[in-house]
């Protein structure tokens, strides 16, 4: 699984990604569909608390499409083994100034056992994480969908790149990760935010109902820039790329060692009645 064509860990076929895609588009609408609300200016939006119990059956119902076929033991294995270091990670690294381990990993293993198993690790570590640190609450789901996926987008990078330009563009990606995690978390909760006033900033910041799509993004977008980008998402970004760069290449061999040793590809031959030739490992 080393090379360029290397084996996805979690097959994903026609079916599981029209489901993925159907998923993913569900999820995006559950962070987005206020801002297609219409209602009058003094309305008070609530938390979608019907969306907030559809998000995890939505999640549920990608990861049964996705290891329909059954998962190798092994490739079990090495899913629980990182879903547990991701969990440590995320408990020693608590978030302080956007310091964050968690995504970086889930970035390098996405990148070495394909999309569908990014998918995958970024629910379970989500979910295992916070179970170990008491963050369980109404985030959870869009958490644990976001990672999903940024799990699965460092999965669908470009194979053929190696070396040190690969690493380059996991930081990159890392990078981009981080901004688009926080801007996404933070939809997910700030058309629900009531008077939101930051210092510094004339007016309010908050989600006005029934008001036209972009004049809500532009204000997001503020929102956004001066409560997170600066400060914890900048600092998830300077983590995911400083631990790509120092760690990556010793963390990518070390998987794609793993990985070998957890994919098996090929199919069981009979050679003149005798016996079943052992398969091939990738």
């Amino acid at each position: 699984m080393s090379g360029a064509g290397s084996t996805a860990a979690v097959r994903v076929s026609r079916r599981s990604a029209l489901v993925l895609s159907v998923a993913s588009l569900a999820g995006l609408m559950m962070l987005c569909w206020p801002l297609l609300l219409q209602s009058p200016g003094e309305a008070r939006v609530d938390p979608p608390f019907l969306f907030l119990a559809l998000l995890p059956v939505v999640v549920v119902v990608v990861l049964a499409e996705l290891t329909e076929g059954g998962l190798d033991a092994r490739v079990l294995a090495v899913l629980g083994v990182l879903s547990a270091v991701q969990a440590v990670l995320r408990a020693v690294s608590a978030g302080t100034a956007g310091v964050e381990l968690v995504f970086f990993l889930l970035v390098l293993a996405g990148r070495v056992f394909g999309p569908g198993f990014g998918f995958v690790l970024g629910c379970t570590s989500l979910f295992t994480s916070a179970l170990m640190t008491a963050g369980v609450g109404p985030w959870l789901p869009f958490q644990m969908m976001c990672a999903a996926w940024l799990g699965m987008g460092a999965g669908l990078l470009p194979r053929r790149v190696r070396g040190r330009w690969e690493i380059a563009m996991l930081a990159a990606y890392g990078v981009l990760a981080a901004y688009l995690f926080g801007a996404l978390m933070n939809l997910s909760s700030w058309p629900f935010l009531l008077g939101v006033q930051v210092p510094g900033h004339e007016g309010s910041l908050a989600f006005v109902p029934g008001a036209p799509v972009l004049d809500n993004l532009a204000t997001f977008a503020r929102y956004t820039l001066l409560t997170s980008t600066g400060s914890f998402d900048t600092g998830r970004a300077v983590t995911n790329a400083v631990a790509i760069v120092l760690l990556g290449p010793a963390v990518l061999t070390t998987l794609r060692r793993a990985a070998r040793r957890a994919t098996v590809v090929g199919e069981v031959r009979r050679v003149d009645g005798a016996e079943a030739e052992p398969p091939v490992r990738a």
